[in-house]
């Protein structure tokens, strides 16, 4: 079995959205995620704001490439453990823990019908918090409105999704299709949730081709010069092409 990386992977599909990690962070998004393992016969998915990253071995990052796109960063895990974020639990469709888990969500939403509204909002959303960090092993993946059946298992996934009281816990359907409303929960996210990055937390810089090196060096030299010389030499040393990694697996 091979070692896994000491890094967490993020990928991206444009280099815009890299050069925005690079000079402001990670933004927590909205993404719907399958929640048919709960047998919830109101919602197939529901939408919570998450920053998620990869576990896995440097020899596996094209499977998440070819789906996810070839512009990516590897964090540290000693910064991921810093900023909270924490390995996914999957849960298998025939597990005892699913129906525990699931037997723990029914009492509480039960209980909280008797207490103070108060209390109640304050336990549903602890429940849903758990939710959010829980993906079946294998399951319906949402692109475009277009269903992608996926082996959740294989990503490793560590995830950060952030709790701010500015910021909804999390959206239904509905609420993600509605551009207006989608829009805005996800400024929201960005303003208060933001997750920042120092170049000594950055272990990678990935593109796609050697051919697009220049372009992150030029985007470094011009946007990151509120960081010392020395650490933006640091950066251009973490840069490495998908191509190049390809090539040497």
């Amino acid at each position: 079995m091979r070692p896994r990386s000491n890094s967490l992977f993020h990928f991206t599909n444009h280099e815009k959205f890299l050069f925005d990690i690079l000079e402001s962070g990670f933004w927590p998004r909205y993404c719907l995620e399958d929640i048919i393992w709960q047998d919830f016969k109101k919602f197939e998915f529901i939408a919570f704001p998450m920053v998620c990253f990869c576990d896995v071995p440097l020899s596996r990052i094209t499977e998440h490439t070819e789906h996810y796109g070839s512009y990516g960063v590897g964090l540290k895990k000693e910064w991921a453990e810093r900023n909270t974020l924490n390995p996914v639990l999957y849960i298998s469709p025939k597990s005892g823990l699913r129906e525990s888990i699931l037997r723990s969500m029914d009492f509480a939403a039960r209980t909280c019908s008797d207490i103070e509204k108060s209390d109640s909002n304050k336990e549903l959303d602890e429940n849903r918090f758990l939710v959010s960090h829980i993906k079946p092993t294998k399951g319906i993946m949402l692109k475009n409105e277009n269903k992608m059946y996926r082996d959740f298992y294989q990503e490793s996934e560590w995830r950060y999704i952030p709790r701010n009281p500015s910021v909804a816990t999390h959206l239904v359907h509905s609420e993600f299709n509605d551009a207006v409303k989608i829009d805005f929960h996800n400024r929201q996210s960005k303003k208060y949730c933001s997750l920042k990055i120092t170049p000594i937390d950055i272990a990678y810089i990935f593109v796609p081709t050697d051919s697009d090196i220049p372009k992150i060096i030029k985007f470094i030299q011009n946007n990151l010069r509120s960081f010392s010389q020395n650490d933006l030499m640091i950066l251009y040393s973490r840069i490495v092409s998908i191509e190049t990694l390809q090539g040497d697996m």
